[in-house]
């Protein structure tokens, strides 16, 4: 079985901006044989010496050259650029960098090996689809300068279910934490981290003994096209987010998303349950004043992606 595993792309920066040029190749222009005087090895020794060209010859000459080499530099630069342009990222192109619009910068994503033998969760030979990548790999990486969220680490890198329940309102706790037990939770991966303008993103991994449990989770108790089956701490008024695009959907990792509406407190909240195989996904992100758009479709598209 191949080690390779597959490398994941962020959907969000592609296809955006025109498509550069296509690389030319360089122009070489060849000197005209009439200017070149022949290899000294074959000039008669008798020769007379026909003496330097009149100055306005030479000046000719001169011009012809300069302009030869430098049809030929700019061309190979002007190639040279075009298949770098090419080449690069999005990202690494000035004026098509992302950073304008709010997206993140993640690092490169890879799915984590599998045990020897062990089929992907979507394959035709695992009819459970079921995960068996150490759950902790799966977990998004926080995206470059922003803070880890320690304390979502858990022991080991598995959450007490109490710290998950925490994220809900206090009157909500103990239903879920009995539909978490009547299901077979088995444990809670978790990674949270704070960006720069203030955005802290919580992701959590509940793995569970089939896809079928996780199905029923979803669709029965924690999701309706309305608002969510449980509310979050702090939140009155969440309802679906019918502006996230429908084109991010991550094939066999469906998702539904919600988003606080106003009037709401000193921060907006943002949450999406992802359902994969056997393990349920829960995104959530919160900012004072707005949770950003942009960033929590990033985040959602590409941990559906590492669960897919």
């Amino acid at each position: 079985m191949s080690t390779d595993q597959p490398q994941i792309k962020d959907p969000t920066a592609e296809g955006s901006g025109t498509s550069p040029a296509a690389p030319q190749a360089p122009v070489v222009v060849e000197q005209p044989q009439a200017l070149l005087p022949p290899p000294p090895e074959t000039q008669p020794l008798t020769a007379p010496n026909p003496g330097p060209p009149p100055p306005k010859d030479r000046r000719i000459l001169r011009a012809v050259l300069r302009w030869t080499a430098a049809v030929v530099v700019l061309a190979t630069v002007g190639a040279g650029t075009a298949y770098g342009i090419t080449r690069m990222e999005r990202t690494d192109v000035p004026g098509l960098a992302t950073e304008s619009d709010g997206r993140w910068a993640y690092p490169e994503l890879t799915k984590p090996p599998l045990p020897s033998g062990s089929p992907e969760p979507f394959t035709g030979t695992n009819k459970a689809a079921a995960h068996y990548a150490d759950l902790r790999a799966l977990l998004l990486p926080s995206p470059e300068g922003a803070t880890e969220d320690e304390a979502l680490r858990g022991s080991d890198g598995w959450l007490p279910t109490e710290d998950f329940l925490a994220e809900y309102a206090r009157d909500e706790r103990d239903e879920y934490r009995q539909e978490l037990t009547d299901n077979g939770l088995r444990h809670i991966a978790a990674r949270g981290w704070t960006t720069d303008d203030g955005t802290h993103t919580r992701v959590y991994l509940l793995h569970f003994d089939t896809a079928a449990v996780v199905d029923g989770l979803y669709t029965s108790d924690l999701t309706s096209p309305s608002n969510p089956g449980h509310m979050l701490r702090d939140t009155e008024a969440i309802a679906f987010d019918d502006d996230f695009p429908g084109s991010a959907q991550v094939d066999d990792v469906p998702h539904s998303v919600y988003v606080e509406n106003k009037p709401y407190g000193a921060e907006q909240v943002r949450q999406a349950y992802l359902s994969a195989g056997d393990v349920l996904g829960v995104v959530i992100q919160s900012r004072k004043g707005a949770a950003k758009a942009v960033p929590f479709q990033q985040t959602v598209i590409l941990q559906s992606q590492l669960l897919g």
